[in-house]
């Protein structure tokens, strides 16, 4: 009976996160808090209600829904089911619905101290800390029964079946490590269609940026050819207006080597270099200008090493364009701080700034073409940067509050990509 009801109980718990997945699939926008909130809730109530009642408590997974609930989708649906929860527990009444009301608000404390840091962790380590508040929630019901007996006067009557406590243990255990398995699996199966998604939309600009670019770029050279020519031999008024002009037609020239840039980054002279060497002049080619914007740009760099095997001239470029754009977003006084930190396998670059930040709507377009958060400027530089760092094989993720600042942080594989030859 014990097993028949808790492996109904582990059914109904990963029921919402089946459901949530199916919703995704076709109604994206449909699956908020407040919908996950009540299929949780209603998943908790179920749980109760095919409870199994020994030892003067009601043993079921309830708690696996409340846990998910905070976790995985926010205060917001993590308050509706405890007050589910709490509500049903008064209603059902009982001798032990104190202790059922202690246990209930001191297993949803856990989660909901840990969610701010609990998305700042790796999926595997999420699905490990999920389970272990579970196992709290476990050790509180045992605590409970105790101080039961202990009221009851019976506290040294310990009529438990230690098999029923160790399958309650187990399945309550699985039941929460399988419902977050789920969660992790729903999550990066949704990043990795956003990707397939981008890498489609990136892959088309690509083209139609190399096809135009290419056209635009060769009849641009003879016009600005022919402008030099006049401008040597003009003096007057003139003078001044050509100048503009040549201004212009360099910049566009500029816009467009950005955008074959983007396309398809080429990497002509692949070297082997120290990443702290071109770190530095980054910083230095920099400083002039963060001196002009009043922000400190400082660099704390390993003492150890690390070498590279690529095109130094494209490395430089992103970090430029990343680095620039961070102390084009901080305000006068603030502060732009360059670290790394080597392994055996990669070398990480973290680019910090006390600027502006960014909201979670604007860090989800970063390297979008055309997309920029600055008042001037087309939104080329960090797609070309990123586009230029994925194609080394590297990774680069945002990190970004509103008021506080940006993190941008730029992981490069050791090795020789043999494509880039």
């Amino acid at each position: 009976m014990l097993a028949e009801k808790l492996l109904l109980n582990l059914l109904i718990t990963i029921a919402p996160v089946l459901f949530c997945s199916a919703l995704m699939d076709n109604k994206p926008k449909l699956n908020t808090p407040f919908l996950c909130g009540l299929l949780q809730s209603a998943a908790a109530l179920c749980c109760m209600i095919f409870s199994y009642s020994n030892y003067g408590f009601s043993w079921d997974l309830r708690y696996v829904p409340l846990i998910m609930a905070f976790l995985y989708a926010g205060p917001v649906a993590g308050g509706m089911v405890l007050i589910s929860i709490i509500s049903a527990r008064i209603l059902m009444g009982g001798d032990t619905v104190l202790f059922g009301l202690v246990n209930c608000i001191l297993t949803a404390l856990v989660p909901l101290l840990l969610m701010k840091k609990f998305w700042n962790n790796p999926p595997n380590k999420r699905v490990m800390l999920t389970t272990l508040i579970g196992g709290w929630s476990l050790i509180l019901c045992y605590f409970s029964l105790h101080v039961f007996r202990y009221f009851e006067g019976n506290i040294f009557k310990l009529d438990f079946n230690i098999p029923d406590l160790l399958m309650i243990g187990l399945i309550a255990t699985i039941a929460i490590a399988l419902a977050a398995k789920l969660n992790e699996g729903m999550i990066e199966r949704n990043k990795m269609k956003d990707e397939i998604q981008r890498a489609e939309k990136l892959n088309t600009l690509g083209e139609l940026a190399a096809s135009i670019a290419h056209e635009v770029r060769n009849p641009l050279t003879v016009v600005k050819g022919f402008l030099q020519l006049m401008q040597q031999q003009e003096a007057g008024k003139n003078y001044e207006y050509l100048s503009l002009v040549l201004s212009e037609l360099g910049r566009a020239e500029s816009i467009i080597n950005d955008y074959l840039n983007f396309a398809k980054p080429k990497f002509e002279k692949i070297e082997e270099f120290q990443l702290n060497s071109i770190l530095t002049e980054v910083v230095m080619l920099l400083d002039p200008l963060a001196v002009k914007q009043g922000v400190q740009l400082e660099s704390q760099l390993d003492s150890n090493d690390f070498s590279l095997n690529t095109d130094r001239n494209q490395l430089k470029q992103a970090l430029v364009n990343i680095v620039k754009n961070a102390i084009e977003a901080t305000p006068e006084g603030g502060k732009v701080t360059i670290h790394n930190k080597f392994d055996q396998a990669s070398a990480s670059i973290l680019i910090s700034d006390t600027g502006k930040g960014m909201t979670p709507e604007q860090l989800s377009r970063i390297g979008t073409l055309f997309y920029t958060t600055k008042d001037k400027g087309t939104g080329l530089g960090t797609s070309v940067s990123l586009r230029i760092i994925e194609t080394m094989r590297g990774k680069v993720s945002y990190q970004s509050e509103p008021g506080v600042g940006t993190k941008v942080t730029m992981t490069l594989p050791v090795g020789r990509n043999e494509e880039w030859a």
